[in-house]
């Protein structure tokens, strides 16, 4: 390649670069570029997506078309104009709408809520639904979608018929009762041939926000619970303080209850809800007003020939235990539904003594026309008359204690090292047989008094009885009693200061300085100093409470306060009725008598002699076995 040819070269390259940057678009039209491209991919995508909405929309309508040709389908009520039909008595006002068939609003008469409404409304149709899922065999059917025409309307009867085509369509028969349960039926009619051979159940969704009722939103929300009655027998809940989404139920079931406090709706059916029953219970703010999210996903029978129908009965109404026990009996189902159990009175011991003896009690005393304050001194009254001889019989042994002190004290006075302190217990076990009395016997009231405290705990927050009554500065004794309120929440104390609470709590301070000097004047050695401690456990003790029982309920707070004071009064009047010398002087004669008669002794004394007796010897015997 000679010369003039690379020049040439050159020169094309150079024109050929320079027409490129010459032709090269400004920043301006590139950005114009940029943008028309943009668009041009935005046009291009919508026309995509239209072509497939289009698509999918031919796609349902073509199934829609098919699915209106089958005979499994309910077009035909899948249109209409929602109405409202009321059930009503003198106890409960129910609300059914023909779009779904089902009750949408409920309204306990006669009970006002804390706002001061006249009546309760445990729901309406913002608050509950409930559907019934039928699985076709081309579509599913569900009732929430479906518009029933009414018939046979009456204030206690209603039928609901959804139409799928001539001579098929479901019907749902209402008949309410004279006081809180609502029976129903579902049947299918010539519906046979839209689901499988097999079929033979279907599914229930419930779910409703429970609203709150009473004055004291976290007291009430502590107290309401989902729960529900085993096909076998007994019944659990959901923990009121947790949270739950689809919590399977491994058992069958007979009935499920969306609870509060005070007022509960029950679902029960005839036959049984299957197992693997999945529940929702999720606790709410404060600030919503509604206490808990619940929601029942359930299984139960359906005959699609219409030759058995699905039966159900509704409670909406109030926790009433012995109301509970007569409303169960209208039941037409023949079951053991033990509805009672929605007033929860404790664990088994304690739901002994409240079943079989606060709430005769109770009965009793509110028959005599009693307003609930004077019943619950009353009550305290026959539970102190009751637990008197034990008591007394406590009161003595740690008066017993108390006047042998300074013999103890004299008598062990040797053993002050602290690896005398096995001969000082022996000596002291050895006095205790010789004068027959018990180190124990002073811890008597405690033992006798806690579960009756315990019981009552249990009771008296669920005793409807008590909602609404007033007595002397209490304005409501299922709830607190304010003296001051400053509407925000402060931690551990709330909005409020309970005047009963604090009342209470004053109470146990005197009542623990009584006893704890009483337990002090009758303590040895050793067992004095660990007293110190004691006291000042016994001393915090109130304060805890107050930030506990400050949300509870005054009528609680009261029988505390009336019981401790009962308590505090007997105390009193038994140490001024004691006589110390007399009682030394009997402890001396049953002394020489003892000590006359060694094999008379006995009691937990001697026995308890006898156990450190074992134990002194099994120490002599390792330190003897260490020398060795």
């Amino acid at each position: 390649m000679d010369k003039n040819t690379i020049i040439g070269f050159v020169l094309i390259a150079a024109v050929l670069i320079g027409f490129s940057w010459w032709q090269q678009p400004s920043a301006e039209e590139i950005a114009a570029q940029r943008t028309q491209d943009s668009i041009a991919q935005v046009v291009k995508a919508k026309a995509e997506q239209d072509k497939k909405a289009a698509q999918a929309a031919k796609e349902a309508q073509a199934k829609a078309a098919a699915q209106n040709d089958s005979t499994s389908a309910f077009f035909t009520a899948m249109k209409g104009t929602a109405q409202n039909i009321v059930l009503k008595n003198k106890k409960v006002e129910l609300t059914l709408s023909t779009k779904g068939g089902t009750i949408v609003k409920a309204i306990v008469k006669n009970f006002k809520n804390y706002k001061g409404d006249q009546d309760v409304t445990l729901f309406d149709e913002k608050d509950q639904s409930l559907r019934f899922l039928l699985a076709g065999k081309e579509t599913n059917i569900i009732t929430s979608d479906l518009f029933f025409t009414p018939s046979n309307v009456t204030d206690s009867t209603v039928t609901m018929t959804a139409v799928a085509g001539e001579g098929k369509q479901l019907t749902l028969d209402y008949t309410l009762g004279k006081d809180y349960m609502l029976h129903m039926s579902m049947q299918a009619q010539g519906m046979s041939g839209m689901f499988a051979p097999n079929y033979s159940q279907m599914d229930v969704e419930w779910s409703d926000r429970c609203r709150q009722q009473e004055r004291g939103f976290n007291f009430e929300n502590q107290r309401s619970a989902l729960t529900y009655h085993f096909t076998d027998g007994g019944t659990n809940y959901l923990n009121e303080q947790k949270e739950y989404v689809d919590k399977e139920i491994d058992k069958e079931t007979d009935w499920v209850a969306f609870k509060n406090q005070y007022f509960s709706a029950v679902m029960i059916t005839k036959g049984h809800f299957a197992t693997n029953a999945l529940m929702t219970s999720m606790p709410l703010e404060k600030e919503s007003k509604y206490l808990k999210q619940y929601a029942a996903k359930l299984k139960t029978q359906f005959d699609p020939t219409g030759q058995t129908p699905s039966e159900f009965e509704f409670y909406y109404g109030p926790n009433d235990f012995r109301l509970l026990q007569e409303v169960e009996k209208q039941s037409t189902f023949g079951k053991e539904l033990q509805m009672e159990r929605l007033v929860y009175l404790g664990w088994p011991l304690f739901r002994i003594i409240n079943r079989w003896f606060t709430i005769y009690v109770f009965d009793w005393l509110t028959s005599w026309g009693f307003s609930m304050g004077i019943v619950l001194i009353l009550i305290t009254l026959l539970l102190k008359v009751i637990t008197f001889p034990l008591v007394k019989k406590s009161y003595m042994s740690s008066a017993k204690m108390r006047v042998l002190k300074p013999k103890f004290d004299e008598a062990t006075k040797q053993f002050d090292k602290p690896e005398d302190q096995m001969q000082k217990q022996q000596a002291m076990m050895q006095m205790y047989s010789q004068y027959g009395v018990s180190p124990l016997g002073g811890c008597l009231p405690a033992l006798i008094q806690m579960p009756i405290w315990i019981a009552m705990f249990n009771y008296v927050p669920n005793a409807i009885q008590l909602r609404g009554q007033s007595f002397l500065w209490m304005k409501d004794l299922s709830t607190y009693d304010p003296i001051i309120e400053w509407g925000k929440d402060i931690w551990l104390i709330g909005d409020h200061l309970s005047l009963t609470c604090i009342l209470f709590c004053v109470a146990n301070v005197l009542y623990s300085w009584m006893t704890m000097r009483q337990q002090k004047d009758q303590m040895v050695g050793q067992q004095a100093e660990q007293m110190k401690m004691m006291q000042w456990m016994m001393y915090l003790m109130p304060l805890m409470f107050f930030f506990i029982f400050n949300e509870y309920s005054s009528g609680l707070n009261f029988y505390y306060f009336i019981s401790l004071f009962f308590s505090a009064a007997i105390m009193w009047t038994l140490r001024k009725t004691t006589n110390d010398e007399k009682l030394l002087a009997i402890l001396e004669a049953k002394y020489q008598e003892n000590k006359k008669n060694p094999k008379k002794q006995g009691g937990l004394a001697a026995r308890l002699e006898a156990m450190q007796k074992q134990a002194a010897e099994l120490e002599r015997q390792r330190q003897n076995g260490y020398k060795k």
